[in-house]
C-alpha cells in the first residue's frame, strides 16, 4: 500500500544578498585616510587592498569578460593600447553590482570625505570608464585626464576610482600604475595591480599618470581593472582640455609621435562633444588603420 504524505512543505530560507561593499569599513578607512590623501605627493591619492567583499571581488573577477566578446572599445594608437568596455548592458551582472555599489549616494559621500571635494557625482555613462583590459605588451602613456565630460559642459573631472582584478599579479608582470610629479621629471609613486585593490586619485590638470612600461604577463593572462569617475557641477564653464599625453624625460624621440598623437586625440574630442559620437567610433577607426582588432 502506498502511503501518501500530507506534510506540509516548509519553506526554503532565503538567503541574505551578498555584500559587494561594507560600507561601515570604507567610511572608517576613507575618514582615517583623508588628511594622509589630501596632502600626499605627488598629487592626493590613496591605495586601499582588500576594497570590495571578498566573494564579490572574486566573482567580479571571474566574471570579466574576454576582449573578444561584444562591446569591447580597442584603444590602438600612439599613447595607447588597452581595451574598453562601458556598456551597463553588456557588463556581465557581478560587475554591474561592483559599479552600482560604487554610485551610490553613500559611497560618493565618503569618497567626497576622503578627497575633500564636496558634491561628487557619479557618471552613469562611463564616459571612459567602465571596464579596462590590457593584453601582454599592452600600455597607456603618462597623461592628465580630460578636464570636462565630453556630453556634460558643466561637469568637471575631480577623482578616478580604480578597482583591480587580478589574481596572482606578479611585480615582474609590470603593469604598474605610475603617478608622476606635476613637472614631470620623475615618477613619484609605482601602484602594482593586484586582486582587490582600489586606486583613488584627483584628477587634476597636471596630475599625471599611467602605465607606460608595456605590460610582461603571461600570454593567458590580462590586467583587468574597473575604471569609474566622478565629477563636479560648476556654475562657470569649466575650462575643457582633451587627455594631455606627456612625453618623459627616457622617451627621447618618441616625444613628437606622442605630441602628434596628443593633438589627434583632442580634435577628435572636440568631434565627440559636438556630434554627440562615442568611443565605439573611434574604435572602428583606429582598429582599421592598425589593423588589430583584438
Amino acid at each position: 500500500m502506498t502511503h501518501t504524505s500530507t506534510a506540509t512543505p516548509q519553506p526554503v530560507a532565503s538567503q541574505p544578498a551578498p555584500v559587494v561593499l561594507d560600507m561601515d569599513k570604507i567610511r572608517k578607512a576613507f575618514e582615517e585616510a583623508a588628511p594622509r590623501y589630501q596632502l600626499a605627493h605627488p598629487y592626493p591619492f590613496g591605495v586601499f587592498d582588500d576594497f570590495l567583499d571578498e566573494g564579490a571581488a572574486r566573482s567580479a573577477m571571474n566574471a570579466f569578460p574576454g576582449i573578444k566578446d561584444e562591446g569591447w572599445i580597442h584603444y590602438v594608437h600612439v599613447n595607447e593600447k588597452k581595451h574598453g568596455l562601458n556598456k551597463m548592458t553588456l557588463i556581465p551582472a557581478e560587475l554591474q553590482k561592483v559599479i552600482t555599489a560604487l554610485n551610490t549616494d553613500e559611497f560618493v559621500a565618503a569618497l567626497s570625505k576622503l578627497t575633500g571635494i564636496p558634491h561628487l557625482k557619479p557618471d552613469p555613462s562611463l564616459e571612459g570608464g567602465g571596464l579596462h583590459q590590457s593584453k601582454r605588451g599592452g600600455f597607456l602613456n603618462i597623461h592628465a585626464d580630460f578636464t570636462v565630460h565630453p556630453h556634460k559642459r558643466h561637469w568637471r573631472r575631480r577623482v578616478n576610482v580604480l578597482v583591480y582584478l587580478n589574481e596572482d599579479w606578479a611585480p615582474e608582470y609590470r603593469g604598474e600604475l605610475e603617478l608622476w610629479t606635476r613637472d614631470m621629471k620623475a615618477c613619484a609613486q609605482k601602484i602594482l595591480p593586484v586582486f582587490n585593490r582600489c586606486a583613488i586619485f584627483n584628477t587634476d590638470e597636471d596630475s599625471f599618470h599611467g602605465l607606460p612600461e608595456p605590460i610582461q604577463c603571461p600570454e593567458d593572462m590580462t590586467r583587468k581593472s574597473i575604471a569609474l569617475y566622478y565629477f563636479t557641477e560648476e556654475e562657470k564653464t569649466p575650462p575643457k582640455r582633451a587627455t594631455n599625453y606627456r612625453a618623459r624625460p627616457e622617451d627621447g624621440n618618441r616625444r613628437i609621435l606622442i605630441w602628434l598623437d596628443k593633438q589627434a586625440i583632442s580634435i577628435y574630442n572636440t568631434l565627440k562633444g559636438w556630434l554627440g559620437i562615442d568611443d565605439e567610433f573611434v574604435s572602428k577607426v583606429l582598429n582599421f588603420f592598425n589593423r588589430e582588432k583584438k
